[in-house]
């Protein structure tokens, strides 16, 4: 009489053998992936934005290979950028009130962004200055090892 034994593991499929890219020492994933830039024809707190779009968005686009990037209208509206992340998060900047250099420097800073939450930096950790009075203690330093 012969009986079977289930097996020890689950066997692995081709299908779950495969990674996730992520950042590190050899591959570097942009985390921006499209932007959206929304402006007024009409409205005179566009005008920087159109030059903008007229002047430099070629070059942006081509100097960014790996984003999207949109143009679209949006009337009887202050102009806006919109950056959308590959976690699935956005930030959006107003440039309303910016040069065509400073609507470059939010450009690049959204193209920069990770798209991550701002976390508040109230609780920083406790650093001394001086050494503490018992010294630093390590299990490496110890000269006869703990016995159990």
């Amino acid at each position: 009489m012969a009986f079977k034994l289930p097996p020890a593991a689950k066997p692995l499929l081709r299908a779950q053998l495969t990674s996730r890219p992520a950042n590190g020492a050899a591959h570097f994933i942009p985390q921006c992936r499209k932007l959206v830039f929304e402006y007024c024809n009409k409205w005179p707190s566009s005008a920087n934005t159109r030059t903008f779009l007229n002047s430099h968005l070629e070059e942006l686009a081509r100097s960014n290979p790996h984003v999207e990037v949109v143009v679209k209208p949006r009337p009887n509206h202050e102009p806006i950028v919109r950056g959308f992340y590959i976690n699935d998060r956005d930030k959006v900047i107003s440039l309303k009130d910016f040069e065509v250099t400073g609507i470059a420097k939010k450009v690049q800073l959204l193209l920069d962004s990770s798209g991550a939450k701002i976390k508040p930096l109230k609780r920083r950790t406790v650093e001394s200055t001086t050494e503490a009075a018992r010294g630093i203690w390590s299990g490496l330093h110890v000269e006869e090892p703990f016995k159990i």
